[in-house]
């Protein structure tokens, strides 16, 4: 049942944004998950208590086009204002549907006051954990960050295989002869060569080169996406990890303690420009003249992980997009605001970036994180 909006001042400004939003799509109104993201932070900081705070915090961040002010007055007043649906008179009757959280236990529960009146009830039974792998991640809380990491910790990051230098004892015959142990064996038979020996180019794991951006336009994304990062840097080796902001950072050894917050707290640390200012261009080109030529890049896997708002120029971000793809062996763009309805990759960076990008995938929840992990292992 509707509540007026100073008796929903206690609650919590998120379940109040997801009700809302989810309200405002069922009457038609589009509304990406960024405009939602922005409208949940503006409720935080001006409050629910005042209907006006409220009303102009979702109208300057939901609405972008005119046409849509009557939708969003009408679900305001339903929400917010306790006002009575006029189509629900017209709607035929539901079932009630209760959910239930499975969380394992058996114990006999007190029959509901729905059972008791005889109304039809259905118990959908939903895992917390399942709820937040489709989560956004700009809409977690700090404890559902924590679960996410544990999860993120299970997946695996194997950054394909790449042939070395390195040389090893093959039982197949190959196009590579092995002298010294064909002659080895030789010996054993008074010289006669009984069986010519072979090797072969041995395998390693590729290298992953994680280019994280950090400015205010990522503030929603970068705590998760940092702690996708770490949980690489810790699960595996060959991997480098960077901040991109106005500055380029190495944060490879504050992320590899297997403490959670104490490497959260130390590449905060480190990272000077965090939710700052945004020059993808000029960090990019900080990291080809300074890490890429020292083969840090080289045949690696690239991960950037940025929503592509750059402040600098445009030829900036796309000739250090062509020089990181001379050196790399793919390159992977990761964009949280790509799962947005509509979205269109029209922000400078992103647009002067995607020409040299060979997949381009969403990173804005745990499943898209999943894709990722797959995508890396290809």
């Amino acid at each position: 049942m509707p509540v007026s909006v100073n008796e929903k001042a206690t609650e919590v400004p998120e379940r109040l944004t997801v009700g809302f939003i989810s309200l405002l799509r069922s009457l038609g109104l589009k509304v990406p998950i960024g405009s939602a993201i922005v409208f949940q932070q503006a409720l935080g900081k001006v409050g629910i208590g005042k209907r006006e705070s409220v009303y102009w915090a979702g109208r300057t961040t939901l609405i972008t086009d005119p046409e849509d002010l009557p939708v969003y007055e009408y679900g305001f007043q339903i929400f917010w204002e306790g006002a009575t649906d006029p189509l629900e008179e017209r709607m035929p009757s539901y079932q009630r549907v209760t959910l239930v959280t499975d969380d394992g236990l058996d114990a006999e529960e007190e029959p509901s006051e729905a059972s008791k009146e005889g109304t039809d009830v259905i118990n959908l039974k939903y895992s917390p954990s399942e709820v937040l792998w489709e989560k956004d991640f700009g809409l977690y809380t700090s404890e559902e960050l924590n679960e996410a990491y544990e999860l993120m910790k299970k997946m695996t990051l194997l950054g394909g295989i790449r042939q070395s230098r390195r040389k090893i004892s093959s039982k197949k015959k190959s196009q590579y002869p092995d002298l010294r142990r064909t002659i080895k064996s030789a010996l054993r038979t008074d010289g006669e060569p009984i069986r010519q020996r072979f090797f072969e180019p041995g395998e390693r794991q590729r290298r992953v080169v994680f280019l994280l951006d950090v400015s205010g336009s990522m503030e929603a994304y970068s705590r998760a996406l940092l702690r996708f990062v770490q949980a690489a840097v810790v699960g595996r080796r060959q991997v480098e990890a960077f901040t991109l902001g106005t500055r380029l950072t190495r944060i490879t050894r504050e992320l590899s303690s297997r403490n959670l917050d104490q490497a959260v707290s130390a590449s905060s640390n480190a990272v000077q420009d965090w939710s700052g200012g945004t020059q993808l261009g000029e960090t990019l080109r900080s990291f080809n003249m300074e890490w890429g030529q020292r083969g840090v890049a080289r045949g690696a896997t690239v991960v950037v992980l940025s929503d592509g708002w750059d402040r600098g120029d445009a030829s900036m971000m796309s000739e250090q997009m062509h020089r990181l793809k001379k050196v790399s062996y793919k390159i992977i763009w990761v964009n949280p605001l790509k799962a947005s309805p509509g979205y269109e990759p029209l922000a400078q960076g992103m647009a002067a970036a995607l020409p040299y990008v060979d997949q381009f995938v969403e990173g804005h929840s745990l499943n898209s994180l999943g894709d990722l992990a797959c995508v890396l292992s290809e």
